[in-house]
């Protein structure tokens, strides 16, 4: 279940309000969430120096640590998806990956005709592709197909396709591709319209829920309430002030 982006604002502005540091609007309030529901998201992948750390730190057995990256593949659930595109040759060659792409996962060619072939696509260094479709020994074929990715970033590219595109091509050219990846969460947004007072009022169809799991709703209001500059080290504090701006709002409705 995702976050609910009305819940998170209320209980920011309840606890700014209790801590007398005037007003966030939903615009700001809308600006802060993106940036902090990015910071979470991005959290979840550790480089490698990471992971090393975290496992010499690790004092306990090797079943509560790897429950640490369970915890981790649970989060990331909601962002996992299989999108199929179409590979248009005319690109000089090149597929366009949709921008909303973090990680590539497996990659599936497709190639029309009698017989179709779906086939797992390898992927590869730009440098081992050459290799690989030179060699007589080697050359990949639709049932075995090879490609590497780029990015849009010089003058014979740019000309023709969007900049920073993420490029893939793929030996020989199929018909459609189908990635299984990471996604990037979508952007929360607060919708409202104004009351005859000027006043903020909360619009449901045009809001935009968090896409992080429900789980991580204690961490967005901490993040979002350092960037106004209020420092929460204890997680219940927020908990209670959920509950409270909750009760405030269902006494306003009454």
């Amino acid at each position: 279940m995702a976050v609910n982006v009305n819940s998170v604002y209320q209980t920011v502005l309840y606890i700014i309000n209790k801590e007398q540091r005037g007003y966030i609007t939903p615009a700001e309030f809308n600006s802060l969430a993106a940036r902090a529901q990015s910071e979470i998201f991005m959290s979840y992948f550790p480089d490698g120096n990471q992971v090393n750390r975290l496992n010499q730190s690790n004092n306990q057995n090797d079943t509560e640590f790897f429950d640490m990256f369970k915890d981790i593949s649970y989060k990331l659930f909601p962002f996992e998806n299989s999108l199929a595109f179409s590979y248009d040759s005319a690109n000089l060659g090149w597929g366009i990956v949709p921008e909303n792409i973090y990680k590539l996962g497996e990659i599936i060619s497709t190639y029309t005709g009698q017989p179709q072939y779906d086939s797992i696509t390898q992927l590869t260094s730009k440098k081992d592709y050459e290799k690989i479709i030179r060699s007589k020994l080697t050359a990949p074929t639709k049932q075995n197909p090879i490609c590497f990715t780029t990015n849009v970033n010089n003058a014979s590219l740019t000309t023709l396709l969007p900049q920073g595109s993420l490029l893939i091509k793929v030996f020989p050219n199929p018909n459609q591709l189908n990635i299984n990846c990471i996604t990037l969460p979508k952007p929360p947004r607060w919708s409202f319209s104004t009351g005859p007072q000027g006043q903020y009022i909360y619009s449901g169809g045009g809001s935009i829920n968090f896409e992080l799991v429900n789980s991580e709703q204690v961490n967005l209001v901490t993040s979002i309430l350092k960037y106004c500059g209020i420092i929460i080290n204890d997680p219940t504090i927020i908990q209670t002030a959920e509950q409270e701006s909750r009760a405030a709002e269902a006494n306003l409705k009454s």
